[in-house]
């Protein structure tokens, strides 16, 4: 059933297209290193929660939105492999004027899929 890895953060609004821009670069990347799927989605419909919601699980500020994406790859070897050549590439050498999001924020996992439908 594969192996997901998924991701949750906030983006300032005012860099949305930044990181468009830098998450299509990146899905190249990760489709070039075994990735079979790399979706980005932008916070559309995102209430507010009574316990927690993900503004405040990505501590999203006024004027962010929060950001959700995964990437599916064969299996969790693959992925082990794929991420291994994926810090590798030069191609995702960090640009330090590239600050399109706060990674500190970001909340990151690896996913066994148990339904897939």
């Amino acid at each position: 059933m594969g192996y997901t890895d998924g991701f949750v953060f906030a983006v300032p609004d005012a860099n949305k297209e930044a990181y468009r821009a830098l998450a299509a670069r990146a899905s190249l990347v990760f489709l070039d290193h075994g990735a079979t799927r790399v979706l980005e989605c932008w916070g559309d419909d995102v209430p507010d929660g009574k316990v927690t919601d993900y503004r405040r699980a990505t501590h999203a500020k006024s004027g962010e939105t929060p950001a959700f994406s995964w990437i599916e790859w064969p299996d969790k070897a693959a992925r082990v492999a794929g991420w291994e050549k994926v810090m590798a590439d030069e191609r995702m050498r960090h640009d330090p004027n590239d600050q399109s999001f706060d990674g500190a924020r970001m909340i990151y996992g690896g996913f066994v899929p148990i339904v897939d439908a």
